[in-house]
């Protein structure tokens, strides 16, 4: 249970941090727990998280501001460990080292801070630019579903100690803590046909540059199967497209039939008239 030192420090940097929330950064104490606050970073221009929607978690301590937070970022960013304790300067790893004039906004600035670096720590991760900017297009799915588990009843573990959130919660416990968040990514999922069980764009028809519905050999070579790609999906897309141009041969014999007989009945005519 929080101090009354921390509850009115808290409440007061609630105040503050929703009246002029720092660029990027949003964070709420949760409504039951003071003393358990929920941020959303958006990845900021120019970065491989760009656009990303990087939902964490602040665990203080009674003694706040004596001493600091338990700090974990629970989407998948290609950064940190996913709902995983953070050893950072500001975290409660480095507890003689936290300054009791930092605030909730310190904290997260200096986050958001650390999170675009490169610098490693316990809790981060080395991943390309490319792998992080999908992770980026990706946060938003996460988020609402639990990474597509709010379809099945899934029985994958979950990451230990308090505040820990992974994959198999089915998106409950970001939806009771970002509620309006939550519907617009819900929106945003049915206005870009995102399967909510793979993340994965569903095409109900392909289409090239000009607007025109793809031949089925093209389309074939465009598909993509949802899972793992590489060699089956180069298989399988080629098997479709072979099947594809069968399927028109097959449609069309008679006409072919017909253009070939023409064909021969031309040339022997040719043939008899110059042997004459």
């Amino acid at each position: 249970m929080a101090t009354p030192q921390a509850t009115k420090r808290l409440t007061r940097e609630y105040k503050t941090i929703s009246q002029n929330p720092p660029p990027y950064i949003v964070a709420h104490p949760s409504e039951v727990n003071i003393l358990e606050w929920h941020y959303i970073l958006t990845g900021p221009p120019g970065t491989p998280y760009e656009g990303g929607q990087y939902w964490g978690t602040l665990m203080f301590p009674p003694d706040y501001p004596f001493a600091p937070p338990a700090i974990r970022m629970h989407t998948p960013s290609g950064r940190f460990q996913p709902s995983t304790r953070l050893c950072l300067s500001i975290s409660d790893f480095h507890p003689k080292s936290f300054n009791p004039a930092w605030e909730v906004s310190t904290i997260l600035i200096g986050l958001m801070s650390f999170m675009t670096s490169e610098e490693m720590t316990t809790g981060s991760v080395r991943a390309s630019d490319a792998e992080r900017r999908i992770f980026a297009a990706r946060s938003r799915w996460w988020n609402a579903t639990g990474g597509g588990s709010h379809a099945v009843n899934s029985s994958r573990p979950r990451a230990s100690g308090i505040g820990a959130v992974k994959q198999g919660d089915g998106g409950a416990k970001f939806r009771q803590e970002w509620p309006e968040l939550d519907a617009e990514s819900w929106r945003w999922m049915k206005e870009q046909k995102v399967d909510p069980v793979t993340g994965q764009q569903q095409h109900a028809q392909l289409e090239d540059q000009t607007g025109h519905l793809c031949a089925p050999e093209a389309a074939a070579l465009r598909r993509r199967p949802v899972g793992s790609g590489g060699l089956n999906a180069v298989v399988e897309g080629g098997q479709v497209a072979r099947d594809a141009g069968q399927g028109w041969v097959s449609r069309n014999k008679y006409l072919i039939g017909a253009v070939l007989l023409f064909g021969y009945v031309i040339v022997t005519r040719l043939i008899g008239v110059e042997t004459t």
